[in-house]
């Protein structure tokens, strides 16, 4: 007997929860992180087992929100009786949860129109093609959460500032990619909300008007950069099927085999024992503050 993939089983239980009734219409699905901790699996199988929901148009994405439970009158479109009009903004729910699942790569105007049970061309008579559906992802990623009032002390409001940006490419991370011109940035009401926000944290400052938005470019890119290889890591996770311990405990020997020979001795002292391991996130807290450090030292010059 064919033993049922792990991410098939789990999209199984919740397809039966949503049909008895247990999650009803607008109810919330289990998060990614709790359909691990429930059933005891990667984030890449709780992933696919709620793109699997998606595809069939039992679940959405709610930005903001999360997973939640299709209400049946929007789940009858195009099957007999007066359908509900497409609306722009179920566009870019559906384009965000397709994003959100497969990546910006997997994102097409038909993949969009199947999700949502209508033509392709019902799209483009809300939207005119995919540059424009990407804006408009970005700015409803954008104001997802508020950035709230501007911290009287501009190192506070930089911080506060890179904090809320890697938040926001967590919950996205094909965003990360979709922002990355910085000469020819995404023209948006909350993606420019956010570069005002972050530059009247400096007002207080004797920095230029150009070193100000040098100072917020750098820091953009910084968490920008990271926030890229987040999603390049989750990627290898999903193609590789292993996690990032798995894979350096499979590769361990090659990098042993390298250094043994003692021609990188620095290499070998900084990685050696058993509390050494590269975490982005810690990674993240240690750029951000030295990156702010050199803020700090610029504005003390330029007081000076």
């Amino acid at each position: 007997m064919t033993t049922q993939p792990p991410y098939l089983a789990i999209a199984a239980e919740l397809r039966r929860r949503v049909q008895v009734g247990e999650l009803g219409p607008g109810d919330m699905l289990p998060s990614t992180r709790a359909i691990t901790r429930e059933w005891g699996v990667a984030m890449a199988t709780a992933t696919k087992a709620l793109a699997v929901l998606r595809q069939e148009g039992l679940v959405r994405a709610e930005p903001g929100v999360g997973t939640v439970v299709v209400p049946a009158a929007r789940g009858a479109r195009g099957e007999g009786g007066a359908a509900a009009p497409l609306t722009r903004g179920e566009i870019v729910a559906a384009a965000l949860e397709l994003a959100d699942a497969e990546g910006l790569y997997a994102l097409t105007m038909r993949r969009v129109a199947t999700r949502l049970g209508v033509s392709t061309m019902a799209l483009y008579r809300h939207v005119p093609g995919k540059p424009e559906l990407i804006r408009l992802m970005t700015d409803a990623a954008c104001g997802e959460v508020p950035l709230g009032p501007v911290p009287a002390h501009w190192r506070t409001g930089l911080e506060q500032g890179a904090r809320w940006l890697r938040d926001v490419y967590a919950r996205h991370p094909w965003l990360a990619h979709a922002m990355a011109s910085y000469t020819r940035p995404v023209a948006t009401p909350n993606a420019v909300a956010y570069t005002e926000w972050v530059l009247r944290t400096m007002r207080g400052t004797p920095l230029t008007p150009s070193q100000k938005l040098h100072t917020h470019l750098v820091i953009f890119a910084y968490v920008q950069g990271l926030s890229m290889a987040d999603d390049l890591e989750e990627q290898a996770r999903q193609d590789s099927g292993i996690s990032d311990s798995e894979w350096m405990e499979q590769n361990e020997p090659r990098f042993d085999a390298i250094q043994s020979g003692g021609a990188y001795p620095e290499l070998a002292v900084v990685t050696s024992g058993d509390g050494f391991g590269l975490d982005l996130r810690t990674l993240f807290e240690f750029g951000l503050g030295r990156t702010l450090d050199g803020i700090a030292a610029l504005i003390d010059e330029t007081s000076a």
